[in-house]
């Protein structure tokens, strides 16, 4: 056994005599719990450093790989430690290049929101009814969720087959609607199962409606100028 390996073991020896006999207080200011990780980090710092020295690569080359897997270990801590912040900073994004894109945001407490923004006058929502995308407008006044005769069909209803016999109210004036289950709608990350909706007859409707039996199910919403909050 080399003079170095000699040296560790005297040094791990001394501090387990320490730890053991040198009673239950405070040694020279440090109490015993960190005087005790203190002694593994220098151990296992001068053990690593004798493998560096012992392996023949240069100084500098070692002390650069070092520095690189330093930068990529606080890099990978960062993107952990602010996931939330640059999870709003893409929405914010992507809500920038497409119009009605939900911004999804997690707050502290684990409780998830939505942002809408207000497009001509309106809040729009770009939301998946059944894994198919359906732009909707909000409107409060509207009890149920009215999909358009062409949303129903993107979303994978057979319009043809649907019996329209709910009357509703339109800006273009009294229509009729079939009434359907959405085994999903998603917004953002908002999702709700089995929603019930209706689908307006063909050319009766302009927009899908996203209406109050989707935003009752909510723990609240809040408008906030051009900016409508939906809060899980």
């Amino acid at each position: 056994m080399s003079r170095f390996w000699w040296f560790i073991a005297a040094i791990m020896a001394v501090g387990l005599v320490i730890l053991i006999f040198g009673g239950s207080g405070p040694m020279a200011g440090i109490e015993d719990d960190d005087f005790g990780r203190l002694l593994y980090l220098g151990i296992f710092g001068a053990v690593v450093a004798a493998g560096i020295l012992g392996s023949g690569v240069p100084i500098g080359t070692v002390g650069r790989s070092l520095a690189m897997w330093l930068v990529i270990i606080v890099g990978f801590v960062a993107v952990y430690q602010y996931r939330y912040e640059l999870q709003d900073v893409g929405s914010r994004l992507t809500a920038g290049l497409i119009p009605g894109s939900p911004i999804s945001m997690t707050a502290s407490d684990g409780s998830l929101t939505v942002i809408l923004d207000k497009q001509g006058g309106h809040f729009q929502a770009l939301a998946e009814v059944d894994g198919r995308e359906v732009r909707f407008i909000v409107d409060t006044g509207a009890t149920t969720t009215v999909l358009t005769g062409a949303d129903a069909a993107t979303a994978g209803f057979d319009v043809a087959a649907l019996s329209f016999n709910v009357p509703i109210s339109t800006a273009n004036g009294t229509a009729r609607a079939a009434r359907v289950t959405a085994d999903e709608i998603r917004i953002g990350e908002i999702v709700r199962k089995r929603q019930i909706m209706l689908v307006a007859q063909p050319g009766s409707l302009d927009t899908s409606l996203l209406g109050m039996s989707f935003l009752s199910s909510l723990s609240g919403y809040d408008v906030r100028g051009d900016r409508m909050v939906l809060i899980d």
